[in-house]
């Protein structure tokens, strides 16, 4: 079975199938949009393409630069240590011969916090704090603008004793407190033995970082980072930004010292070192964004090439409708042609091949139309008589157990219910001789038929029900005369002779969109599959099949090739039957006024 695309595609393509100029016109779009498509999107591409390798290679400079600028701050905080380091005040205090002279000592500490102040207020206001650890006199300075003290500690502090333990003389950590700090430490090894006796650290802002990563230009989609070598976000911190790419930082890990890129699928990603310690400057660009700014540029070329697209359209649009248009109007002359009823028109005069197509099909149409009313009236009229022939009949039978009944009934019943009869049968002697006419309202072949039956509903009192269910806005409707009372008798003869029983039998009229239904059913015998498919190929053949039937009455093939005659092939008879349940015929004909019906 066909899929639903398939279904979908041959819906959306029939027009096409059907018209050579909308075939001729898609082509012609096709063969003049497809190029200026290809140039349009091979100039955008080129265009992204530059507007990439410009956007990696001013990255790249701009990471170098950022990263030797960055480096270059940290060397000055180093400087700062340093200072402390090469510090006098600091030689002396280590060099102290007397500890127990409490005077002396005073003296000394007294120096070296002198020194931590004139390096923190030398350092500016990037750095908050100085700490300066002595590991054999166990004395911590701290130096800051809320604290200026000296402590005694039992123990190195943690900080220092895993930087050690690391075999580390240098480190930076993000603070513990504020992500907007972060300890710069370094050891104090003694010259002789490089033996470490202490540490020095200084708690830094990591704004003064803000104003270097500015040159990197860093717009709202872009992230610029501080790494460890561990791949750890140090600055700034999450809560400023959302988290980076998963992976992206894990893969700089095995990247190689210097500055670099790594592309994936969604990201571009910059990166370079920045001192000894292993710090990492990185930056992340999304794809799109370079997409974007790709776009702009190219939006001038788009703007040209969907410019040239809807002028190539029109144009390729116009010669189509120019070329094909002779041909269009020899298949519409050839549709106009009604080969019974249409009107003749006249002959094309154009001098081409085209025009003369048309003048000959015109003349040749002309002589099939002549011939096909000759042939058309000759087969009405003899379809007419043999109808008015077949109408004068009347079942002899049915004729016969009539009389029968009325002379009994004549004996036996009151007056009344006999000239009932009587009058039943006169009635239908008047519609089938009388009533010249071929057609007839369905409101007076529902009388005539409720005579029909009530003559039959006379003969069988006991077993006979009859029921009518219609619609009025139907019952004005025209349909060929005689076409109810065949269904009735056949019901009789073949359906319910032989039934026990009850019989019940029913016509339902139905008005269904544009066409009426007519529905006859009975509870006789039914037929079995294989004479019912006999009698369905029968009536799909009924217009081909004479009016005049084998018999003295009229059949089922009868009345649907009458109304087929009238009303076209898509209208007739159908039949559905089921062994020993029952018969349901029915006949459908265009839901049509009664002035309609009488044109």
């Amino acid at each position: 079975m066909p899929t639903r695309a398939a279904h979908w595609f041959r819906a959306l393509t029939a027009p096409y199938r059907r018209s050579i100029q909308l075939k001729l016109i898609l082509t012609m779009i096709v063969l003049s949009v497809l190029p200026v498509i290809a140039v349009t999107v091979l100039a955008a591409e080129k265009s992204r393409s530059s507007m990439e390798t410009e956007v990696v290679e001013t990255n790249m400079s701009n990471m170098k630069w950022t990263g030797i600028y960055i480096s270059d701050q940290l060397d000055r905080l180093n400087h700062l240590i340093y200072s402390i380091q090469i510090s006098p005040d600091l030689s002396d205090y280590l060099n102290e011969r007397e500890p127990d002279n409490l005077s002396s000592q005073f003296n000394a500490q007294r120096k070296m916090l002198n020194t931590l102040a004139n390096v923190y207020y030398s350092a500016g206001s990037h750095v908050i704090g100085i700490q300066l650890y002595l590991k054999q006199s166990q004395t911590l300075f701290t130096f800051n603008s809320m604290q200026n003290d000296i402590a005694a500690v039992g123990g190195i502090p943690p900080q220092y004793a895993e930087m050690w333990q690391a075999n580390k003389d240098y480190s930076i950590r993000p603070s513990s407190t504020d992500p907007e700090r972060f300890t710069l430490t370094r050891s104090i090894r003694r010259f002789e033995d490089h033996k470490q006796t202490g540490a020095i650290s200084l708690e830094v802002l990591w704004s003064q970082f803000d104003q270097t990563l500015g040159l990197l230009g860093r717009g709202d989609q872009h992230q610029v980072l501080i790494t460890d070598g561990d791949g750890r976000v140090m600055y700034p911190a999450q809560a400023r930004q959302s988290p980076p790419p998963a992976g992206v930082l894990t893969a700089l890990r095995d990247v190689k010292p210097g500055p670099g890129m790594l592309q994936t699928a969604e990201h571009y990603v910059f990166y370079n070192d920045l001192d000894v310690a292993g710090l990492k400057l990185v930056k992340i660009v999304p794809t799109s964004s370079i997409n974007h700014s790709a776009f702009s540029t190219m939006l001038y070329g788009i703007v040209v090439g969907v410019i040239s697209i809807l002028v190539s359209i029109c144009i390729a649009v116009f010669i189509a409708w120019r070329t094909a248009r002779p041909i269009v109007q020899l298949a519409r002359s050839v549709q106009e042609l009604d080969m019974i009823t249409g009107p003749v028109g006249k002959p094309s005069t154009r001098p081409d091949e085209i025009g003369l197509l048309e003048r000959s099909l015109h003349g040749m149409a002309g002589r099939i139309r002549q011939h096909i009313q000759t042939e058309y009236r000759i087969n009405l009229q003899k379809k007419t008589a043999e109808l008015k022939a077949l109408q004068a009949q009347i079942h002899p039978h049915f004729l016969q157990n009539t009389l029968q009944m009325i002379g009994s009934m004549v004996f036996s019943q009151k007056p009344e219910d006999t000239y009932e009869v009587i009058r039943s049968l006169s009635e239908m002697f008047r519609y089938v001789v009388r009533e010249p006419q071929d057609m007839a309202s369905l409101r007076a072949e529902l009388d005539h038929v409720g005579h029909y039956m009530r003559i039959q509903q006379r003969r069988f009192p006991q077993r006979l029900v009859f029921q009518v269910e219609t619609e009025e806005q139907a019952m004005d409707i025209r349909l060929p005369k005689l076409s109810l009372q065949p269904l009735l008798e056949n019901a009789f003869q073949h359906g319910l002779d032989r039934k026990a029983g009850a019989w019940r039998m029913a016509i339902r009229v139905e008005i269904m969109k544009e066409e009426v239904c007519i529905t006859v059913s009975d509870n006789g015998n039914g037929m079995p599959p294989d004479k019912l498919e006999k009698v369905r190929a029968k009536l799909e053949n009924a217009s081909e099949e004479p009016i005049w039937a084998q018999g003295s009455h009229i059949g089922l093939s009868n009345v649907a090739s009458r109304i087929q005659m009238n009303f076209g092939v898509y209208y007739g008879v159908t039949i559905d039957s089921e062994q020993g349940v029952g018969t349901c015929v029915t006949i459908r004909i265009p839901f049509t006024s009664a002035e309609e019906g009488k044109v």
